[in-house]
């Protein structure tokens, strides 16, 4: 499919055909290029690519044709207009503020954010000059007041991990464009399949593309997309330069998850849509977060800028981290992992695990207490999952 940019074909179409230009062998399926290197005509030809005045391969560090369609695909289906790869979605994050940052700028981030996320503003861009002060995530007014002559980035994940807090996307980008900011918005738990930030007037779109992206947990790798001008400029550059690539294997991988990603999270949502409505019936259970619920506070935003909920929730349970380790520990079916997106279902307790080195104060004021499970709904019979839930809750 050579016309990948043409608007005309829809979400699904791209999402199995974008980016795929066949070679002289006529393959079906987009081929691996399991090389490191390429081979030029001459001298001349390969000092015309190194030096950018003739497009092509170069080095697989920073330009294979496996991971380019990748890419390409990726930037069809958020509505961008280039996509870079990464190898993890938390070197997507560091390349973006690499790319864009400099010793004396300022983030405003949420706080309600990947745990590993604040570390990496806290303590490694800290080393290098760049401060972070962190908001709630839906307080517009504390994310202006935090605004300052030398902000530069606002950063943000709708829906939050773990609480499923919702962002006001378009607000945030006529906040940013009025102060001489970006937005950036971690998409990861929605994919582009259920939101495209980028369309609500974001600048940057971060992927883990290890989650949803996937789909089955097989591989490790990140993305970053948005102006060819922002991605394909300075963080590209980082890219380049610094090396944290993905590898053509990843990037195949990744291509195949792309293939039934919108199938798939319409799955994930109406599992979790059922297993939230189940879970408030529980009696151990105090609090149950996700988005499909009419009681969640930002259920009406959701419902306007995403087209469907996702495959996350968690819920709070009485008796703090005990009696969240006890559920945990008495289901049999759920695998116990930090990872999410998978077809399997997935549990883990975010204090201690994804969120364990967080502040202890930081991690409450992000609504992750020590009675909190979060799970990802993959794509078992949700009878089972739900046996297996009440088995836990049970134990209590």
């Amino acid at each position: 499919m050579s016309d990948t940019k043409n608007n005309n074909y829809g979400f699904d179409t791209l999402a199995v055909r974008a980016g795929h230009n066949r070679t002289n062998e006529g393959e079906h399926s987009e081929p691996i290029f399991t090389t490191s290197s390429y081979v030029f005509d001459s001298a001349a030809h390969a000092a015309a690519r190194f030096s950018g005045d003739e497009p092509g391969n170069i080095y697989s560090r920073f330009t294979n044709p496996t991971v380019r369609i990748f890419e390409q695909r990726l930037a069809a289906l958020e509505g961008g207009e280039r996509c870079v790869a990464t190898s993890s979605g938390m070197s997507a994050i560091l390349a973006t503020c690499l790319g864009v940052l400099k010793a004396g700028d300022h983030i405003v981030s949420s706080r309600a954010i990947f745990g590993t996320t604040v570390v990496l503003f806290n303590n490694t861009l800290a080393r290098f000059g760049v401060d972070t002060t962190f908001v709630p995530l839906t307080d517009l007014a504390a994310w202006e007041a935090a605004i300052k002559p030398e902000t530069k980035l606002l950063f943000l994940e709708t829906p939050s991990n773990p609480v499923t807090e919702i962002a006001d996307i378009q607000a945030l980008a006529k906040l940013a464009r009025a102060n001489n900011c970006l937005l950036v918005v971690d998409n990861c738990f929605c994919t582009p399949a259920l939101q495209q930030p980028l369309a609500l007037g974001a600048d940057i779109v971060i992927h883990s593309a290890t989650k949803y992206l996937d789909g089955q947990g097989r591989c490790i790798g990140g993305a970053v997309v948005g102006s060819e001008e922002l991605v394909g400029g300075d963080i590209y550059g980082v890219v380049r330069t610094g090396g944290p690539s993905m590898s053509p294997f990843n990037a195949w991988v990744f291509l195949k998850g792309l293939e039934t990603l919108s199938l798939r999270m319409e799955a994930h949502s109406s599992r979790a849509q059922i297993l939230a409505e189940w879970l408030q019936g529980q009696d151990a259970v105090v609090q149950v977060n996700y988005p499909g619920l009419k009681s969640h506070p930002q259920h009406q935003l959701a419902s306007s800028q995403q087209s469907g909920f996702g495959g996350v929730l968690s819920f709070e349970v009485k008796g703090g981290q005990e009696a969240a380790w006890k559920v945990i520990d008495n289901t049999r079916l759920v695998s116990i992992t930090a990872n999410l997106g998978d077809t399997k279902t997935t549990i883990t307790h975010p204090a201690t695990t994804t969120h364990g080195r967080v502040d202890p104060q930081a991690r409450l004021e992000a609504g992750v207490t020590d009675g909190l499970i979060r799970i990802a709904v993959g794509l078992e019979d949700i009878a089972d999952i739900q046996a297996d839930l009440g088995r836990g809750l049970n134990s209590l």
